[in-house]
């Protein structure tokens, strides 16, 4: 379902991240351009794909 590379978002909402690894029914994830951040193992079924809704950014 998901590759490295691709952005996600937890379900219950918090940062987007990059996936960098992913092993079967588990991502590895860490925010994108931050590769030797602290890493997070979620369960696949735990995240979606990130989009941005409205108009961010705009005060």
């Amino acid at each position: 379902m998901f590759k490295p590379g691709d952005l996600v978002q937890p379900r219950t909402g918090g940062p987007k991240l990059e996936v960098l690894e992913v092993h079967e029914d588990q991502i590895v994830a860490a925010p994108p351009g931050q590769k030797d951040a602290e890493k997070v193992t979620l369960k696949a079924a735990d995240v979606t794909p990130y989009k941005e809704d409205g108009d961010f950014g705009v005060c």
